[in-house]
């Protein structure tokens, strides 16, 4: 008889497409289909085909690889990027998520600028979250530190544990910017902790997305904690692989993550729950 306790899977490991820029959304595919990975996260952002579902659910088909998160278009460079309402955003990444078959719309804070976005960003994801089976997952982000000067950039807050939200993402490279205690940040996500951005840093004012093991946060331990904890989201590599020198560099960086994080999370026995 199999014991309960070691019969459930690991948690599915993702690679962010963003991990591959400068190269596009499709070879992400390509690599993530090479190396293994259990699917991907789109980034949606000013690559066009990371913006076109139909493209998105031809190289999925392709390659072989599901999606299975959608990252709504929400940084500086994506301001434009499927409307600039930032409702429209979230609107269509839900529809994107639902069209290829993806869990999760991972979604920042707004800025501290978008104050009619801000005033209403809680109430209304809870409004959207209600109306799918996708869960909307808000990601943790960090002040903007500049010398001496910190700027919060972000509202309600850019540490989403002081708001009430029904998913988290957690991010490590941004545990490591704000300079967080990140297993004091897992523990106040609790069970609403849905999905996680595996990557590194070592608490630069640079928000620096290491391979996980290349800088000083627990990634090991965050790892081995969701081995344990009836995680049922998945784990996806966001790390920066611009500085490679050459594509096979890259690659050989995506690979160390993947086995990084496959090693961590199989280390101890994973559990069905108390």
């Amino acid at each position: 008889m199999v014991d309960p306790e070691l019969s459930l899977p690991a948690p599915k490991v993702a690679l962010s497409t963003a991990s591959v820029y400068p190269e596009t959304t499709a070879t992400a595919f390509e690599i993530a289909a090479r190396l293994g990975y259990d699917g991907v996260e789109v980034m949606v952002w000013t690559d066009p085909v990371s913006q076109d579902v139909e493209a998105l659910r031809r190289l999925s088909d392709f390659h072989g690889v599901p999606v299975l998160a959608v990252h709504a278009p929400c940084l500086l460079i994506t301001q434009r990027v499927w409307s600039k309402d930032p409702w429209t955003k979230l609107q269509r990444s839900r529809e994107a998520a639902e069209k290829l078959g993806a869990s999760t719309v991972v979604v920042h804070p707004p800025f501290r600028w978008q104050r009619s976005y801000a005033r209403e960003f809680i109430r209304g994801v809870w409004r959207m979250a209600d109306e799918t089976d996708v869960r909307f997952a808000v990601e943790n982000m960090y002040p903007w530190r500049y010398r001496d000067r910190e700027m919060l950039a972000y509202a309600p807050a850019w540490d989403p544990t002081e708001d009430d939200y029904r998913h988290f993402t957690l991010d490590l490279s941004h545990t490591a910017t704000a300079r967080n205690d990140t297993l004091a940040m897992v523990d106040r996500m609790g069970d609403r902790l849905a999905h996680i951005h595996i990557a590194d840093g070592t608490g630069s004012a640079k928000d620096e997305h290491l391979v996980p093991g290349r800088g000083d946060q627990p990634c090991a331990e965050v790892l081995e904690h969701l081995a344990v904890s009836g995680f049922d989201g998945h784990v996806v590599v966001e790390v920066n692989t611009r500085r490679a020198m050459s594509s096979a560099e890259r690659e050989a960086d995506l690979a160390e993550a993947l086995a990084f994080t496959r090693r961590h999370l199989a280390s101890v026995p994973r559990k069905a729950g108390p």
